[in-house]
């Protein structure tokens, strides 16, 4: 059960530097994971709030925040995407680009209340299901997302092209 002092909200001006901040930890700790996934550049994070800044006004796409007594303390970011639909006989789907809760607050619901009113949001836009990325080392993260339900769909996988083939 989530904490009575939290609450889910849509984002507001106000929030997007603190959503910029939890999207950096959330690099951060992506990149301890696995040192080939990316850090963030020097100003990455203020990009980022101004993408965010960005999708609040856009009706296609939906930031939520983790309110924990005027603290945000996750954000969920969620749109709704058409992959060519000229070439694929597919309905739109929704798409889950980020979440993040502070390592403080988890455990207790917050992550799952996001994601419970994001899913409202695409089921209210006629969104019948959505999809998102999970970092192949984050073993926390698959055992969230199974327990609301969530199927590996497609693997993506990498490998390295050998430094001999790179031709300056």
């Amino acid at each position: 059960m989530v904490d009575s002092a939290v609450v889910v909200r849509p984002a507001v001006a106000r929030d997007v530097k603190p959503i910029a901040e939890l999207w950096e930890a959330l690099v951060d700790m992506h990149h301890a994971l696995d040192a080939q996934l990316p850090q963030a550049v020097e100003g990455g994070a203020a990009q980022y709030a101004r993408r965010i800044e960005d999708q609040l006004g856009n009706p296609m796409a939906r930031v939520l925040v983790a309110d924990h007594d005027g603290r945000v303390i996750g954000y969920v970011l969620g749109v709704v995407v058409d992959l060519l639909p000229d070439m694929f006989a597919q309905e739109p789907s929704g798409f889950l680009a980020d979440i993040y809760v502070d390592e403080r607050y988890r455990g207790g619901g917050v992550g799952r209340e996001l994601v419970e009113h994001l899913s409202q949001w695409f089921a209210d836009h006629h969104i019948r299901y959505f999809e998102w990325h999970v970092a192949s080392q984050n073993r926390d993260a698959f055992d969230f997302w199974e327990s609301l339900g969530g199927r590996p769909v497609m693997v993506r996988m990498r490998a390295s092209v050998p430094i001999s083939r790179i031709r300056p």
